[in-house]
Formats: structure tokens, sequence, C-alpha cells
């Protein structure tokens, strides 16, 4: 209910206003009346009502004077003058002090309404306002986080951007950053981000986030000042406040080894963290990002799980290299020897001078790896072993080799693949291909009563199951288990030839622990069910 005192110096009108209209009908309550000016000021202070209808003309203290008063105490407020009609010079007055409306004496009940409904009107856009403004306020809070995070994005990418507002801003978010000061900044990168991040679902990959920014920003606080933030999916940064008088590089490395060594035991996982220079203005917080992202990256020389400064950034002039026509004939000569001492020794020529070659990173070396990828591609089609298992795989590479993220993991995936096709092309070369075959077709004549699974089959001659499935196929023109079906059936046919074997006892000892399955299987295979064959 909106609250109205009535101020009149006359019993009667006070009488009627308060009585003859039904205030309850716009949501108005008459909570107090005065008979002048000067004692509707004490009861407006008591009571704050939200309307005070008053008479323009009064003996001690007139209506306009009132509401010059009221609008300067109470100044939400609305008021409503009643006159007579010769009081003109006082309506202009009055309209002077932003007063909703006017009526005349003697008060019409229709006029009073309509300008009753106004009042009304203006009060709840009033009060719609104050709870928009509270809402935003309330949100405006609640996303100051986000709003810290971005403008500390801001900072490290594009610097100071509006200088004179900068301080502004700052209070404003309640960042302790003084524009002159020494700051330093670190880059903290999530080993094998791809790996740890996207195989989470993206609650886990929030609380991740959540807390290895947490982790970082108390350890911030225990040993220095400053902020930390995720500046992208796996990067956070942290901008470190240190006076002058304290030993900068010493409790700087101190604190990054505390962040990779807490992040390492609470979370189970291994970062490596570049640190930039020294800056002594807050505008240049760019150039140490810069370096500590570039520090960072040094990992695809120096391995995960380091810290590492702008100091290792440092390069030999002379160390540019590249791969050429000859390592690749040489490669291609020790794959078809099937030679693995000296395929790793031609790798060593190869990654070893790639890891000193830090003029063009790790772009060249995914470069190299994609290449000798395709030698051994183009080595297969010609020896007539790239089989479409092989094809499937080298799609798995090509992806794989972008997610490295040091180049010892990479010199691995390669070392990998080509050691595979080189163990492929001696078994074809020597022949062991039919050598194996041959204990796998043994073995699957011996044991076919049994559950045999390619897997178990694959282990007992040391092969992946892929590859044996493969080699089983290129070698005899039918699967694995299209042989094993095939002797459970012609063991089948002999048992069967005995009137005093039964069905379901021929179906248990050949391997089939369901009749009519194999009743099935042996009707595709021979053109007749069990029974008819027996009869036969």
């Amino acid at each position: 209910m909106y609250r109205l005192v009535i101020v009149d110096d006359e019993d009667t009108v006070r009488f009627g206003l308060s009585t003859y209209f039904d205030w309850s009908q716009y949501g108005i309550e008459v909570v107090d009346e005065a008979d002048d000016g000067d004692v509707a000021l004490e009861v407006i202070e008591r009571v704050r009502p939200d309307i005070v209808l008053t008479d323009v003309r009064m003996p001690h203290m007139d209506g306009i004077r009132l509401s010059n008063e009221i609008k300067v105490r109470f100044p939400t407020t609305q008021i409503v003058f009643v006159s007579g009609h010769d009081d003109v010079d006082y309506l202009k007055s009055a309209l002077k002090v932003n007063a909703v409306d006017y009526i005349f004496k003697p008060v019409n009940m229709q006029e009073l309404a309509t300008v009753i409904e106004r009042v009304v009107a203006v009060l709840q856009e009033a009060e719609q306002e104050r709870t928009y403004i509270a809402d935003m306020q309330v949100k405006l809070t609640q996303s100051m986080p986000l709003l810290r995070e971005k403008f500390l994005m801001s900072l490290i990418r594009d610097g100071v951007t509006h200088p004179g507002r900068i301080k502004e801003k700052l209070d404003f978010l309640g960042l302790d950053l003084p524009v002159e000061f020494n700051y330093w900044t670190i880059v903290v990168n999530i080993d094998d981000s791809a790996e740890v991040i996207s195989s989470r679902p993206e609650r886990d990959q929030q609380l991740l986030s959540y807390s290895v920014q947490n982790i970082v920003q108390e350890l911030i606080e225990q040993c220095m000042h400053g902020y930390a933030f995720e500046n992208r999916i796996g990067e956070f940064v942290g901008i470190l406040k240190m006076g002058e008088e304290d030993v900068q590089e010493e409790k700087l490395f101190a604190l990054a080894e505390k962040i990779r060594d807490n992040l390492q035991r609470w979370l189970k996982i291994s970062v490596t963290i570049g640190v930039g220079e020294c800056i002594s203005q807050l505008s240049s917080l760019p150039r140490s990002y810069t370096q500590a992202r570039e520090a960072a990256d040094q990992r695809w020389y120096l391995g995960k799980n380091h810290i590492i400064s702008i100091d290792h950034l440092e390069q030999d002039k002379d160390s540019s290299y590249r791969f050429n026509a000859l390592q690749g004939e040489r490669i291609m000569s020790v794959l078809k020897a099937a030679d693995e001492d000296k395929l790793l020794a031609e790798l060593d020529e190869v990654f070893e001078p790639l890891s000193r070659n830090r003029k063009e990173g790790f772009t060249y070396c995914r470069n190299v790896s994609l290449q000798l990828f395709l030698l051994a591609s183009r080595l297969m089609v010609e020896l007539n072993i790239l089989a479409p298992e092989l094809g499937d795989k080298e799609a798995e590479l090509w992806e794989r080799v972008f997610k490295q993220e040091t180049i010892i993991d990479l010199r691995k995936l390669v070392e990998d693949h080509l050691l595979d096709i080189s163990k492929r092309i001696g078994d074809k070369r020597s022949g062991k291909p039919k050598n194996v075959i041959e204990r796998v077709r043994l073995l699957m004549d011996q044991r076919y009563a049994e559950n045999l699974q390619v897997g178990v089959i694959a282990n007992e001659v040391f092969l992946s199951p892929t590859y044996l499935c493969l080699l089983f196929k290129q070698e005899t023109g039918e699967t694995i288990n299209e042989y094993l079906t095939k002797v459970r059936i012609e063991k089948a046919k002999e048992l069967l030839s005995d009137p005093r074997n039964k069905f379901y006892e021929v179906s248990y000892t050949v391997g089939y622990s369901d009749p009519s399955y194999f009743s099935k299987l042996f009707k595709k295979y021979t053109g007749v069910t069990p029974s008819s064959f027996r009869d036969q």
C-alpha cells in the first residue's frame, strides 16, 4: 500500500478527502493529516509518506514552501496541490517544484481519481526503476569476478588503453595495481592439456579450471601479492606485485615451484611455468606476458614439468637445420633393410639438430615428422604391405602429431611408427609370417573346443590382435574366425558319424555352448542340419 498524508487548513476538506474517496481502490492508505505546512513537516518526517496531497494557501507555511522542504528532504515523495481558481501565481510556483499535478476546489471526485491514477503510475514506474537498479546492482556484484578477469586479460594483451581512467577502473574493480610498480608475469600451462582437459566431462573441466586458478591465487597471496586468472583453455596467468625490498628472483622461483608441486600433489596434473622479465609499469604487462608465454613454449625442447625463464630463449644463431632428400633416402634404405639399429641412428641425426633449431620451432619439427610418415607410406605401397588397417593408423598419426607438446613426445611417436613398419617389412622378407600362420593354425586345430578369442591367440604368438588378423587374412585368404569355424565343423562331422553322440554333446565338444546356434552354423557351412547329416 502507498502511504498518503493530507494537508489542508480546513477540517471539512480534510474530512471529505479522507472519507469520501475510495483510496484503497488505488492501493493507497491515508496514514495521517495536518492543518498547516509546519505541522505537516513533522508528520511527514515521522510517517515518510509516498504521496502528499496539500493545499496551496495555509496560514503559517503555505504549500509551496512545504513542497520545497519535502523535495529537499524526501525527493521521492509525490506532491499533488489543491487550490482555488484564483491561485494562479501559486500554481506557477507549484509547477517549479515538480508537483505531479493539481486540482481545484471544490474537489471533483472524478478529477481527483484521474490525478491519483497518474500519481500511482508515477510511483509504480519509480518502483520498477528502483527494482531494476537493485537487480542490476546484484548482477553487477555477482559478475565482478568475471569483469576483473576480463580486465586483467585486456591488461596482458593490450596494456593500459585509457591512461586517464585507469585509476577509476581499478578502484571500481577493487584491484590493487598501481600504475607505477614492479611487476612480474608468469604463465602456467597444463601439460598434455588436450588429453587432460578434453577427456573430462564439461562439469569436471570447469571444476579443474576453478581448482587450478584457486590454488595459484592462494599461493600468490601467501608468497607475495597479485592476481591469477585463466587466459585461455589450459593457460593460467599470474600478475605478481613485487616490492623493491623483496629478494625478487628467489621469491619468484620459490612461488613457481610451490605452484608446480601443489598442482601435482592435489590435482595430479603436470604443468610448465614460464616466467617473464620484471617491468616497472602496468602498461608494460603485455611485454612481460609475451616473454612468459614464449618461455613456457620452450617445453617443446626442454620437456614438461619445468619452470622456464626468458633466459632459456637464447639460441644458437648457427643452429639452422633443414631435413634434406639425402636423409630421406637413407631412412628409406634402412626401413627396406629392416635394420632397427640403423633406423634409430638415422632418427637421431634428424631430431638432434631439430632440438637445437629454435628459430622455426615446433612448426618445422611437425613438418619433418609428417614428411617421414609420407616416406614410410610410399615405401609400404612399393612393397605392397599398405593394408587398410595401416591407412587408418596413418590418419590417426597425423592428428596426434599436432597434439604433441614436446619434441621428445613427437620423436617417440615417429619412432614407434617407423619401427612397426620396419618389423612388418622384416617379417615379410624373412618368411616369418608363414611360420606364425602355421603356429596359429596348429593352435586352433588343438584347442578348438575352448572359448578361443583372437586376443588369446595373438598373445600366444606375441603379436597384436589387429596385426595378427591382418596377417592371417593376407596369407590365407580367410579370417581367423572363418578358419576356426571350419575346424569345428569338420570335427563335428566326425562326431556326428557315431550315433552314440547326442547333438548337444557334439555342440559342447566342438566349442559351442548353444546347441541351437551350433545347428544354424552347421547348416550354413554344410547345407544340411546336424540330424540330416547323420541320416545321410
